[in-house]
């Protein structure tokens, strides 16, 4: 976004503008079963591994690139509950952003929740949980576009390298990544740098300077590590004293086109915002919003309307508390071009932010991480496209599967009844992982003298006051997002258990 430092301030919008009539939230259409495989353009359009057309319209889901190393909100929420809820209401895309510090050695997340929720991120490095949150989308048939950015947590570059983090390291880090998920279609493209901006030029040949000239760099050095991926490429601020949005201004592309050595690869990207980010000249206009196609065309919008390359709106956001603001996304949303109207022949885009702690333009979801703010949703109804078919699950040892090929599971253990000198109780073993269970084993431990007086569905050894079960021979397997249960008794009676976990194969 355009600022130095994200503000993670839960601001709640007083959003005002009732929509009538607004559409459904997924387009209907005979493309509800494109986007598979790996992507690549032709012309202004992005097709699919079968030539199908596909329309990039998602969300942005920040946090990776923050001091906490992940994900904002999963101290809330589960990230799988997010991502259904994503999917649920017609976003078939997520942006990523990061930092390089998550590519560091032993980086851990902070700020996860595991009372009851994320329990199969417990112990995991930020890209291992990255690898989950990839996998998982994959599964549900989103895709994601890794966005580098910050060089680190501490704020966002004008340019692409740092005194700390030099170009070497950031393209070093960019095919790490593409090797990463290699073979996995669901990483579908990598945005090279978050909104470069002045002095970043485009096209003036200073390689220390020039945008343009490092994106080819590191987009060829992406693209060496895996040819397959899409490479988007964001403007700057300036282009021969014209100004704009950080990363917004595309403008050099006409004269300096970014030239990559795999063909049909390239998206550019911009970003644009309202007024509740900063003021611009064109939001004073006496013909606002009716300058705004006008304004866009010259930035961005050319380059979709010539038929050069594609074109995603990777950022835009507003708290849509100033009519100003209520005008400007409307007219965007109509310049964007409607699902109904056009299918995927229109802008891509992926709305800032669904994190609703944005300070200047929260997100689609409300301060309780929960609640969807359905007037600002509501906007985005016509652009929405349809979703894709659930891709492959990765492999053993992929990168859905940090660890090596090891399942994940976790146990509730519930007292069904007590009656003093003895109880019954029911464990639930769900598979939380992203491989079939095999096999599984639930320890627990008491407080008192209990014992083990019958089990059934599993079987079980005792050591003291803990209890080890193992499956049965017709229960050991679940599949993913499945469960199975076993039942025991025991005497006496105060049967709660205390440290229950699950090993699974």
């Amino acid at each position: 976004m355009f600022r130095t430092l994200r503000r993670a301030l839960c601001v709640a919008a007083a959003l005002l503008l009732p929509l009538a009539g607004v559409q459904s939230a997924r387009a209907d259409g005979a493309d509800e079963a494109a986007g598979a495989g790996y992507w690549h353009t032709s012309g202004r359009q992005i097709l699919d591994a079968a030539g199908k057309p596909v329309r990039i319209a998602g969300v942005n889901w920040f946090g990776f690139e923050t001091a906490n190393h992940v994900v904002h909100g999963l101290w809330a929420r589960d990230y799988k509950s997010m991502i259904d809820q994503m999917k649920s209401l017609g976003y078939n895309t997520i942006r990523m952003p990061y930092s390089d510090d998550i590519l560091k050695p032993g980086t851990m997340p902070d700020g996860i929740s595991h009372d009851g929720k994320n329990t199969d991120l417990r112990g995991l490095t930020s890209l291992q949980v990255l690898d989950r949150i990839v996998a998982y989308a994959g599964q549900s048939g989103l895709k994601i576009v890794l966005d580098r950015h910050r060089p680190d947590a501490a704020g966002q570059s004008a340019l692409w390298y740092t005194a700390s983090v030099p170009e070497s390291t950031w393209i070093t880090n960019l095919k790490a990544l593409a090797t990463r998920y290699k073979g996995n279609s669901t990483v579908i493209g990598i945005d090279l740098h978050n909104e470069p901006h002045d002095p970043a030029c485009w096209g003036c040949g200073d390689t220390s300077r020039d945008w343009r000239l490092a994106a080819q760099r590191a987009g060829n050095a992406v693209l060496s590590a895996n040819p397959e991926l899409l490479i988007m490429v964001e403007g700057v601020q300036s282009y021969n004293g014209t100004n704009g949005w950080w990363g917004g201004n595309l403008m050099g592309v006409a004269q300096h086109p970014v030239q990559l050595d795999v063909p049909d690869r390239l998206v550019y990207s911009a970003h644009d915002y309202a007024t509740s980010v900063a003021q611009q000249s064109w939001f004073s206009d006496p013909s606002f919003p009716a300058n705004m196609p006008g304004i866009w065309d010259k930035y961005w919008g050319y380059i979709f309307k010539q038929n050069i390359a594609p074109v995603w709106l990777g950022e835009f956001g507003t708290t849509l508390q100033s009519s100003v603001d209520q005008k400007w996304l409307a007219e965007l949303v109509k310049y964007l071009r409607s699902t109904s109207a056009y299918g995927a022949d229109g802008f891509h885009w992926t709305f800032w932010s669904w994190n609703p702690n944005s300070g200047d333009t929260g997100g689609i979801l409300k301060d309780d991480w929960q609640t969807v703010d359905t007037v600002k949703d509501g906007y985005l109804a016509s652009i929405k496209a349809p979703g894709f078919d659930p891709g492959p699950g990765p492999g053993p040892g992929g990168p859905g599967d940090p660890g090596g090929g090891n399942a994940t599971c976790s146990a509730a253990y519930t007292v069904g009844s007590d009656w003093g000198g003895g109880f019954n109780a029911e464990v639930k073993v769900t598979n939380t992982g992203t491989l079939p269970l095999k096999s599984w084993k639930v320890t627990w431990t008491w407080s008192g003298a209990q014992k083990v007086t019958n089990m059934w569905n599993a079987s079980h050894t005792q050591n003291g006051a803990t209890v080890t079960a193992l499956n049965a021979a017709h229960n050991g397997s679940v599949p993913v997002g499945g469960s199975a249960s076993f039942g025991l008794s025991g005497a006496p009676g105060g049967g709660g258990a205390t440290g229950v976990s699950c090993t699974a194969t």
